[in-house]
């Protein structure tokens, strides 16, 4: 994503307006970024309809208020931590409230073929989805007051900084190519480490601060509807084009790859997770379908522009596999992953991180490395890949990991973020927001409507 060859100084420099060259890249992009902000209410519904039907609408109300509050601090210091300046560990405040965007984005410097503005916006949706999906292993009881604090401050303190360290060519992941004038350090195409695995070890961060669901694992909680999860993650896939093929910048060869790439491994993980079930207990299942291709998509997603279609074949389907034994981690653990964003973000993003260092190819992408499989040497290549590689997924693990914890702790010193036990039980549709998912109204209704429970003073609040 990231010009993997820039000088070592930075002056920021103004290109007039009306003079960018890529009109294609331009829609392209803009089409992308779409797309993109499409799957967070996409997630919304796959969680939705993994809950059960007492907590639906607050699961709704989390991812799409996530993209409002993203929106937000995207525009006022988000970007600019991320893509601003020259820092290794952190952008500064040029772009600070959408100051300079005539200015050149330093990552992209001579490369850039479209208007600042328009990476702003596409990475925008990259910063929304990213927390919006810590949310499925909170599922039941974050308050939602808490969340919405949390989401903003966890947008610019966790997701900037790591997105500046991976994305931005500037940023300490991505940075030792300034002093040899080599490739990138580490691959990451559309975000494995900055997306998935960052938000599955803020996920699992978030679930033993709030602790279990009540009544888990003793109680089944099996999701209410499944028709939900499977639009959920058709509209993930569809999306997820825009993702990964966006990542390119450009409407060029690069795109169709990342294209054919992400496809072809969401079909090869959704069989491989339902081989997995069916060796396991003798039945494959909808829900697991939905499950696989997700799998897939996380897995590829650092791969999509670095790999060839034939690697992308292997990479779905070992993401499938290895997730639908993965989300029973959280049972021999005990911690309680609602909808498995340990299982499928984490791991799936461990395992399309690691995978770059056996399955990359210049024949892909020239500005990558050849990676163990096609015999790749050299210092960013072959075993040195897979080494920086995992270098890259550790480090933002257990940073996201360790920030989101504190992050939460200093919450619950002024704000409850766990929900009462009372409020859990009723469910927290009508407790935390006073609506129904499902009450459709009786018979001969005039169809205007009118709240299922009267909102309570006590809980409507944030």
């Amino acid at each position: 994503m990231a010009n993997p060859v820039l000088a070592a100084t930075y002056t920021p420099f103004k290109i007039p307006s009306g003079a960018w060259s890529g009109f294609g890249d331009t829609a392209w992009v803009l089409a992308s970024a779409a797309l993109v902000l499409l799957m967070t209410p996409a997630l919304a519904f796959f969680y939705g309809g993994m809950v059960r039907a007492k907590h639906t609408l607050a699961m709704l109300m989390q991812n799409f208020t996530a993209i409002a509050v993203v929106s937000v601090t995207w525009v006022l210091i988000g970007f600019s931590w991320a893509f601003g300046g020259t820092g290794a560990l952190l952008g500064d405040f040029h772009y600070l409230g959408m100051h300079h965007l005539g200015d050149v984005v330093p990552a992209l410097g001579s490369l850039q073929t479209t208007p600042t503005v328009v990476f702003v916006v596409f990475q925008a949706t990259f910063a929304i989805i990213t927390p919006a999906l810590i949310t499925g292993s909170t599922a039941d009881r974050w308050k939602f007051g808490s969340f919405v604090v949390f989401v903003a401050f966890w947008s610019v303190l966790v997701y900037a900084p790591v997105a500046h360290w991976v994305f931005d060519a500037y940023g300490w992941l991505n940075r030792s190519g300034f002093s040899s004038g080599a490739h990138l350090w580490a691959e990451d195409f559309a975000g494995g480490t900055v997306v998935h695995i960052n938000a599955g070890a803020a996920g699992l961060a978030m679930a033993l601060v709030l602790g279990r669901r009540r009544g888990w694992p003793r109680e089944q909680m099996r999701g209410h509807n499944i028709p939900f999860v499977l639009l959920g993650a058709g509209l993930l896939w569809f999306g997820w084009f825009g993702f990964n093929a966006g990542s390119a910048l450009a409407a060029n060869s690069l795109a169709g790859y990342a294209w054919l790439n992400t496809n072809t491994a969401t079909a090869t993980a959704l069989l491989g997770w339902i081989v997995a079930e069916k060796l396991r207990y003798g039945k494959c299942t909808a829900l697991g379908a939905a499950s696989g291709a997700v799998a897939g998509l996380v897995a590829i997603t650092p791969c999509a522009g670095f790999v060839s279609p034939m690697g992308s074949l292997f990479i779905g389907f070992l993401a499938g596999f290895a997730c639908a034994f993965a989300i029973s981690l959280k049972n021999k653990l005990g911690f309680d992953d609602s909808l498995d964003v340990v299982g499928v973000h984490f791991v799936g993003g461990w395992v399309g991180t690691l995978s770059i260092g056996f399955f990359s190819t210049t024949g892909t992408n020239p500005a990558g490395n050849d990676g163990i499989l096609y015999g790749g040497g050299g210092h960013y290549g072959g075993w040195n890949l897979l080494f920086h590689q995992f270098c890259a997924a550790g480090a933002v693990s257990v940073f996201s990991f360790v920030a989101t914890f504190v992050i939460a702790k200093v919450i619950s010193l002024v704000m409850r973020t766990r929900v009462t036990e009372e409020d859990e039980i009723e469910g927290l549709d009508t407790a935390i927001h006073g609506e129904s998912a499902y009450d459709f109204g009786g018979v001969g209704s005039t169809g205007h409507f009118t709240p299922a429970v009267a909102p309570r003073k006590d809980t409507v609040s944030a």
